[in-house]
């Protein structure tokens, strides 16, 4: 076999999904948890600035933002309770992107590609495919699952089938 086609076959071919899903939770979880230090070492700066959204005071709002991009990053940087805590950081995003859509002057289509609105959008569809994928094998939650799977006498097949 020439060269060409074993490099082909050898970058197409193979997959690497569970390293995949590894960087992407690393990624993601350092890109929020930055967000989080930065707002916590000037609370008292970003707590004038911030919105007060869904009717929760901004000081409550802020904390309970910060905690979740610390706290849940954290454990999505682990690949402890993945799932459930992508459902958090979701959200929270959820909420900043309609706060901002709202709060723009003008009509949400004729935003260009520089302005906020599509950094929430971006961590949405993140923590939308952490969800739907898990946390994979290189992860606190499928070691805790081979865990119980043999604790019960199960074989590895049963994780499988989950």
């Amino acid at each position: 076999m020439n060269p060409f086609k074993r490099l082909y076959i050898r970058t197409t071919g193979y997959s690497y999904t569970n390293m995949g899903r590894l960087f992407l939770r690393l990624f993601v979880g350092v890109m929020m948890m930055q967000f989080g230090i930065r707002q916590w070492m000037h609370f008292d700066e970003a707590m004038l600035s911030f919105p007060q959204v869904l009717g929760i005071p901004s000081e409550i709002g802020l904390t309970l933002m910060i905690f979740i991009e610390i706290v849940c990053s954290f454990f999505i940087m682990c690949g402890f309770l993945t799932r459930l805590m992508s459902l958090f950081p979701l959200l929270a995003m959820v909420c900043a992107e309609i706060h901002l859509l709202s709060s723009q002057p003008q009509s949400s289509y004729m935003l260009s590609w520089d302005q906020l609105g599509y950094l929430p959008v971006m961590f949405i569809g993140i923590y939308c495919f952490i969800m739907l994928v898990g946390p994979g094998k290189i992860s606190v939650d499928y070691f805790l699952s081979l865990h119980f799977i043999h604790s019960d006498n199960y074989s590895e097949s049963e994780l499988e089938e989950v």
